[in-house]
This record gives C-alpha cells, structure tokens and sequence, in this order.
C-alpha cells in the first residue's frame, strides 16, 4: 500500500527447504506471501544440488518471479537456471569469501616460506565469513538448521603404498606424506574433508607407516602392504571400525580434491556412488586408479539430473564407449557398508584377488546386480602420480 515507486520491489525469502520442510511448505509459504503482496519468490536450498529449486519451479510456474541464491549448488551451469525460468541469480559472497581467503594464505605463506610461490585456499567457507562479520547469531542459525548429513559420514584414505614413481621423495615417507604447499598431501585430503564436516577419518598406512603421524586421524596398518592391494587395505579398515550406521567415502592418500566432491556424494541417497571425470582424453594416464569407465549415458545437460549407473570400468573399455575415468572417489550408504565387508570377505578369500584393486571390487558389484551411480564432472581433483603432479598441485 505504500509503494510510491513503480521499480520498487518486495521479494519474499523462504528458508522451508532449510528448515527440512519440504516442497507442499514451501510453496504455501510462497502463495502466502505472493496474496499478501510480495512482487517475487526469492527460494533458498541447503542442498549442493538444484532438485528442490528446480521442483519448486515446476510447482510453481510463473505465477511470480523465482529468485535464487546458488551458494550450496555452485556448480550447476547457469543454462540449468535459464532453461527453468528462473528470474534472477544472485551470487551472494564470492567476491568477499575470494578476496579473504587470498589475504589469510598469502600472510601465512609470507611468514612462513617468506616468498609468493603459491596460494593455500581460493575462497574461504561461508561460516568463517559470518565468523569475521561477527554474526553469532547467523552462525548459530546455520548449525541449527542446515542438514546434518556430514555429521553422520565417515572417510577411509588408502594410503599404504610407497609411491616409487616419485623417486627420492618418497625414500623415507610414503606418497601421502609428500608436501605440497608447506603441508603433507594428507594434510590438504584431511581439511578437505573437514570443510563439509567430515571429522571421523580413518587412514591406512603401511610403508613407512611411522611417518604417517598428522593428529586428530585413526590409524589402521596393513602390515602386508607389498603383498597385498587396495581391497586388503580396505577390508583391514572396515574390519577395524564399525561403519555400519553411518555413510562413508572411500579415496585415496594421493589424490586432491575440492570439497565439492564429498559434499555432491553425500547428498545422494544410493548405495554406491561413484565420481567420473567426463573430460577423459586429457587424464588417461589417471587409470592407474582403476581404469576408463563406461555408463549408462554419457554427460550432457539432460544427464545433469538424470540416474546415471555404472556399467563397466577398466583399462580395457573400447574407446566409443568411454564415458569418462574414475576419480578414485566411492561413496558407500550406511547398509550398503555391510553388504560391502561381506563382499570383500568373499573376494579376498581368493588368492589372486589379494593384490586386486577397486576396479575389481566394482565389477563383482555389478556382477551382482548391485548398481552404482555415478556423478559426473570436470576437475576438482588432481591425482599425484609423478613429479610433474607434484608442482600442479602447488596450484590445485
């Protein structure tokens, strides 16, 4: 009734998909405040996937225009937004987190390697900037009401063997100890982690296992480690902790990766879930981690929200039919962690399999009848697998 100014506009924040109420509330608070005057709908989503935005719009169509703020879901393509009639993206605090975020790295490194070799972080988390904003209470807010699915997730890091690829680096520490940076590539895996809140972390050593000492971290031993591979070392670790009621992720000691990647896997609610890279023909020497992976649709826009399955990985996949490399990134659902310890109990059991990798673990699941899904992407991770790696990863 006040509105003096024809361009002046009111638009309605609704916080139900934070609060874990769910669509049929969100779009009756949305009406509400549409019949009371409201000139749009500005629908916020904890999620690091678009599906309740992009749910919310079908529901919703135009009866007023939907505005959207893609702090969590950064990675959808902005074509997603356009294609759904979104109205307005804001891009609320990347300039700022951006701008922090170099300023902290570049005072530590100033002080503590007195040269501008390399940067730490790009962009600091959003809690750290309500931190310096001194916004208690907003802090407050966000741990009382975003999801807590990360609070109930575990990581195992594979991390026993020595890596000879690196030569005189690894003589008296193995690969995961190798500092990148100022920090042991462990260090940079474990903060990782600790971004999306994953505090329970499990790692396996076995060569030069006295080296693999960062603290705050469970240690297992796979003494066998040159005998021995990948499914040893993870059995040893499932067998060393309970995993059964909670969700997991299983990567490797040597591998970097943005927080995006367990935070994506954690939002999926399948047994199995694995990331693929689809820009394959510039990783191919990345295999070692298990090979070139066929799926069920190859990436594309209408796979961004689509079920994608795994149906083969290996070295040996025809070219036509490469999808993309796995990562070296599984995530496993709290029931699927029992099926998985009986499985490895049964594989191991044979003789030949007790130097087996994951790639074998995933066709016997398939074998099975067990689907895995698959996320896809490109980039958000760098596999350290010679000397050239090693410099990449001073600017990953």
């Amino acid at each position: 009734d006040a509105q003096s100014d024809p361009d002046f506009c009111i638009i309605a924040r609704v916080e139900a998909f934070i609060c874990g109420w769910g669509l049929a509330e969100a779009l009756r608070r949305a009406e509400a405040y549409r019949q009371a005057g409201a000139d749009g709908i500005l629908m916020h989503s904890a999620l690091a996937v678009p599906d309740e935005i992009l749910a919310f719009k079908r529901e919703w169509a135009d009866r007023s225009p939907v505005v959207i703020v893609p702090t969590k879901y950064y990675a959808t393509p902005t074509d997603v937004f356009r294609q759904h009639g979104i109205s307005m993206v804001i891009w609320a605090n990347h300039m700022l987190r951006a701008a922090v975020a170099t300023m902290q790295s570049t005072a530590r490194i100033l002080k503590e390697q007195e040269n501008l070799l390399s940067i730490e972080d790009k962009i600091v988390p959003v809690a750290e900037v309500f931190r310096l904003q001194g916004a208690a209470d907003l802090q407050e807010a966000e741990q009382r009401y975003l999801p807590k699915t990360a609070e109930r997730a575990a990581a195992i890091v594979l991390a026993a063997s020595r890596g000879d690829e690196l030569g005189e680096l690894t003589e008296d520490k193995p690969k995961t100890m190798v500092p990148i940076r100022g920090l042991p590539i462990l260090a940079h895996i474990m903060d990782a982690y600790n971004t999306v809140g994953i505090k329970d972390i499990s790692v396996v050593r076995g060569y030069k296992k006295e080296a693999v000492n960062l603290p705050h971290l469970t240690y297992v031993d796979n003494d066998d480690f040159s005998t021995t591979g990948e499914l040893d070392s993870l059995y040893k670790a499932l067998q060393a902790k309970d995993h059964h009621d909670h969700d997991l992720i299983i990567s490797y000691g040597d591998v970097l990766f943005n927080s995006y990647i367990p935070q994506a896997l954690l939002q999926e609610k399948d047994d199995f879930v694995i990331f693929v890279d689809s820009d394959w023909q510039e990783k191919t020497r990345y295999t070692r981690l298990g090979g070139f992976a066929e799926c069920t649709a190859p990436n594309s826009r209408k796979a961004f929200n689509a079920q994608i399955h795994l149906k083969q990985l290996g070295t040996d996949v025809h070219r036509e039919k490469i999808h993309g490399v796995w990562m070296g990134f599984l995530k496993v659902s709290a029931s699927g962690a029992s099926q998985l310890q009986e499985l490895l109990s049964k594989l191991l059991a044979v003789p030949e399999n007790r130097k087996s990798g994951m790639a074998t673990l995933f066709q016997e699941l398939l074998k099975q009848q067990r689907p895995i899904r698959v996320l896809y992407t490109v980039g958000h991770w760098l596999d350290i697998n010679n000397l050239e790696d090693v410099i990449q990863a001073g600017s990953f």
